[in-house]
């Protein structure tokens, strides 16, 4: 017998709605295990989740980051021996009912990544509801790992996905910070993973304005920090003459 699927849920302050996305999976016709890593939340998300039954959590004393609670969702899906590990936001920019998508997909011979894209059947007026100082800095970082990888991605940073527990297994993830995701495509890049993109829904909650001076600084950090990630995984190989793999 095969074991089910794990969705795995990084939260972080998210008192509002764990409750409510755990629900929803849960009314889900399929056999799924229910992970919560708790990032050191300092509202009242960890006693939500304390009384919340048959679910497994891990709780962060303090708080370590994104990308560590992404490292530590996948370390618990390899040892508990999942085959495929889904990854959805807590924060209801991810919709618990896309899931089935995910999982339909995965039946069979399916690619190491199955990855979310808000993008990938996008016209004009979608974009239009995003806001345009991210959307210019995920066209920009997709553009940069597709010109590396030979993906063709539409939508980098997502972090609705399904993963092979297999595949990932393969990779040396150590970024502890949000651009972890980016390290991630170029070491599934150098391991030759294979992807595949399924359209999501474009949902965001609210955003900071984009024109003031706060919000541009910060804006331009995060550009550079993307950068430097893309940079510090492609070096190795620009150094040692190692080929790219064939996509």
């Amino acid at each position: 017998m095969s074991m089910p699927s794990l969705v795995f849920i990084p939260v972080y302050n998210e008192e509002k709605n764990i409750r409510q996305i755990i629900g929803q999976i849960r009314q889900l016709p399929y056999d799924l295990d229910v992970l919560v890593i708790d990032d050191g939340s300092t509202d009242n998300t960890k006693a939500i989740l304390r009384k919340i039954p048959a679910i497994h959590t891990i709780f962060h004393g303090v708080n370590q980051g994104y990308g560590q609670t992404l490292l530590d969702g996948f370390d618990y899906a390899i040892e508990e021996g999942y085959e495929n590990v889904i990854t959805i936001d807590s924060d209801k920019q991810h919709q618990p009912e896309e899931i089935p998508v995910f999982l339909e997909a995965a039946k069979g011979n399916h690619p190491d990544i199955l990855s979310g894209s808000r993008y990938l059947q996008a016209g004009e007026a979608t974009y239009r509801k995003a806001p345009p100082d991210r959307v210019k800095v995920n066209r920009r970082i997709t553009k940069k790992i597709n010109s590396i990888t030979g993906y063709h991605l539409t939508d980098a940073f997502c972090g609705f996905k399904l993963y092979r527990v297999d595949a990932l297994k393969k990779l040396h993830l150590t970024e502890q910070g949000y651009g972890m995701p980016l390290q991630l495509w170029m070491q599934a890049w150098r391991k030759g993973l294979s992807v595949e993109e399924i359209p999501v829904e474009l949902i965001y909650i609210s955003h900071a304005p984009a024109d003031t001076p706060g919000a541009l600084t910060n804006l331009f950090r995060r550009y550079r920090y993307y950068l430097q990630i893309i940079e510090k995984e492609k070096e190795p190989y620009e150094t040692s003459g190692i080929s790219r793999p064939s996509r």
